[in-house]
């Protein structure tokens, strides 16, 4: 007879830092709210919880009465809590000792305000790299969980997976639980009744002497904030039913991780590959690659071998997207430069404001892009940005930068000049386009070349294939974000349209064609390019001077035509009602809509959220459009277009002789403009 299959049941409640407060209060009104209050009801049903460290704060201060039920499910032994990195990294992406800070200090907070410290850690996107062992044992972290294809790709098959599994490196070891995608996908979309019998289903496969488990570990938004869930979950009483069904059941016990885990025995010594999740292996892939593995699936899928065999057909792993965004291997290898001048500061300067900050220039979210719009969301980026810049500002008091040097940051081969007084900071690739790549302003604490330029995805042909149509789930339960198709905006092909060149500032046309630059070294603090476009000779130089950027231009030549620049801005209001342009005195519109004008010579970008503005003036009156730049995204709620930045493109004819821009950052609102 088949021994009782113990439920290891867990959920990882996460938002990113800098996320929205509407978002978060609809989160916590949907689903962390009703979840805990359901959980509360059946102490005998034990569960693992994660909670990331900035929600936790979060949480801690908005909602306390909440907070403490949870304290309470602590305190009467129903809840085992799990730790992490604080702020959510990914921990084989940063250095090992920001892995052990970002790991002590998440567990000490779980120790201090929830009364316990774990023993098992959640590994953010489950991104498994061997490298990470080390510092997860040192920090007292005994088990992580893993999914159960990571076990797969290692050759387990399985029937095997029904416990836990011990790996090690560096002289270190580490226990690892795989989680179940059956139990992924079944939770909650599947009737409840239906997943209870799957689970005692289970205990017909216990080994000899028992001792299986049902392995579940997933994202509690999932309970209450995908489409549907809420009234699926809470409404219609998903999560009353699967609980009371397994309280019910002879054939299923819940248990904690810890318990099962000091209760039993390893299941052996296991070696994984680096991975993640299934569904990481085609998202971090180019749109190209990602078509012919989706094509590969699919063929094999029709075929009837994937299930047996999925585990050997393999995409990318998470580091990908680092090579797939320039923007996100630029904000990685910035944070990783920032990283080590903190290390390298003298003991005593380092502070804890400067290690927080740090922190938060890790958090995950930022760094990718997936079903959720990860990198894609600006206010994501502006976070890390943020954080990065405060950082940067703190650790130049303590050690300062050169007013000009030059490096390669992003590792691409092609070096960047900085150019930066304490105030403002321009960094520009010397890469032929002679544009700046980031600018920033530490007063308002913000990077204005945070953009996205526009590319080619890979689910972009299920927009084209859909037209803008909305698939129906058909069947018992509800469909999963994974499976549904939605548009949350009207999408059309020229808004898919992938971008010829990186969304700049400076980007200089000649009659229509690029501009080519060629870098002048200069022993001042400045940076100087020339371009020879015979007849034509151009000379463009940056300086800074106090809170302004002065860009210059000297033609030389008789050529007709007309010289233009594209400059975007990254503006935190985006296309929102608290952005604005201001033109003699009047405001035209919003950073959202289409701005022209025939002759301008000052405009200012008026921003709430930044809490100042940009004022623009040119030594020539130029032809002005200023329009929105939008790029195409997918989430769990469908696919949306998202502004980026404003693109404003100023236009003279060649025989202005020479140029003067100026971009002026203020942090008060409504400056004289003209």
């Amino acid at each position: 007879m088949s021994q009782p299959i113990s439920l290891l049941f867990g959920v990882h409640a996460h938002q990113p830092v800098g996320n929205f407060p509407e978002v978060l209060a609809d989160a916590h009104l949907r689903c962390y709210q009703p979840f805990l209050k359901v959980l509360y009801r059946y102490p005998d049903f034990c569960f693992a919880m994660h909670i990331s460290g900035w929600l936790l704060d979060y949480l801690i201060d908005r909602y306390p009465e909440d907070m403490a039920l949870l304290r309470e499910m602590v305190a009467r032994g129903q809840v085992e809590l799990f730790g992490a990195g604080d702020t959510e990294p990914v921990l084989a992406a940063i250095p090992t000792r920001d892995r052990i800070g970002q790991i002590q200090t998440f567990s000490d907070k779980l120790e201090t305000k929830l009364g316990q410290r774990p023993q098992g850690a959640w590994l953010t996107e489950r991104v498994w790299e061997s490298t990470v062992v080390p510092a997860l044992a040192d920090c007292g972290i005994r088990y992580v969980i893993v999914d159960d294809y990571h076990f797969l790709c290692a050759g387990k098959a399985a029937t095997e997976l029904d416990g836990y599994f011990t790996t090690e490196e560096d002289g270190r070891k580490l226990n690892l639980f795989p989680i179940s995608e059956a139990l992924r996908y079944k939770l909650p979309f599947s009737p409840a009744n239906e997943v209870v019998a799957y689970i005692e289903s289970l205990a017909e496969y216990s080994l000899a002497g028992g001792g299986n488990a049902a392995i579940y570990f997933d994202d509690i938004e999932k309970f209450g904030i995908w489409p549907e869930t809420y009234q699926w979950v809470y409404e219609k009483g998903w999560l009353d039913q699967f609980i009371q069904g397994v309280l019910a059941s002879s054939r299923i016990r819940t248990q904690h991780y810890r318990d099962y885990h000091s209760g039993g025995r390893t299941r052996g010594i296991v070696y994984l590959p680096t991975t993640s999740y299934i569904e990481m292996n085609e998202w971090t892939l180019p749109a190209q690659p990602a078509s012919i593995y989706a094509d590969l699936v699919q063929q094999a899928k029709t075929a009837g071998w994937y299930e047996r065999h999925k585990a050997f057909l393999r995409g990318g792993i998470w580091r990908n997207f680092f090579s797939r965004y320039p923007e996100s291997n630029w904000m990685h290898k910035r944070m990783l430069g920032l990283s080590a001048r903190l290390a390298a500061l003298p003991e005593g300067q380092n502070t804890a404001l400067m290690k927080d900050k740090l922190y938060e220039s890790q958090a995950n979210d930022a760094y990718w892009h997936g079903l959720f719009g990860g990198l894609y969301l600006p206010h994501l980026r502006r976070a890390v940005y943020k954080a990065m810049v405060e950082l940067e500002a703190m650790l130049d008091t303590c050690m300062p930068r050169p007013a000009r040097f030059v490096e390669d940051t992003d590792l691409d081969g092609t070096e960047e000049i900085y150019l930066q007084n304490g105030v403002i900071q321009a960094v520009l690739k010397l890469d032929g386009g002679g544009t700046i790549c980031e600018l920033d302003s530490y007063a308002l604490r913000h990077n204005f070349g945070d953009t996205l330029r526009r590319q080619a995805e890979h689910y972009h042909h299920r927009i084209h294939r859909s037209g803008n149509n909305a698939n129906e789930h058909s069947g018992a339960g509800i469909a999963s974000a994974h499976d549904r198709v939605s548009f949350k905006h009207k999408i059309d092909a020229v808004d898919m349209e992938a971008d010829e060149h990186a969304r700049g500032l400076f980007v200089d046309r000649l009659n229509g064609a690029f501009v080519s630059y060629r870098h002048e070294t200069s022993a001042v603090d400045r940076a100087c390019f020339r371009a020879d476009v015979f007849p034509l000779h151009i000379k463009k130089s940056f300086d800074l001077a106090n809170n302004r950027l002065l860009v210059s231009y000297h033609f030389a030549g008789e050529v007709e035509g007309m010289f233009s620049t594209e400059i975007n801005l990254a503006m935190p209001s985006c296309d929102g009602w608290s952005g604005r342009y201001i033109h003699q005195g009047q405001i035209p519109g919003g950073f959202g809509q289409l701005l022209e004008l025939s002759t301008m010579t000052g405009l200012t970008l008026d921003d709430d959220e930044l809490a100042g503005s940009i004022v623009l003036n040119v030594s020539s009156p130029a032809a002005l459009r200023a329009q929105p730049h939008y790029s195409v995204s997918q989430s769990e709620g469908g696919f949306e277009k998202i502004m980026q930045a404003v693109t404003l493109k100023l236009e003279w004819p060649l025989s202005v002789g020479e140029l003067m821009i100026t971009l002026e950052f203020n942090t008060k609102k409504h400056h004289a403009h003209r």
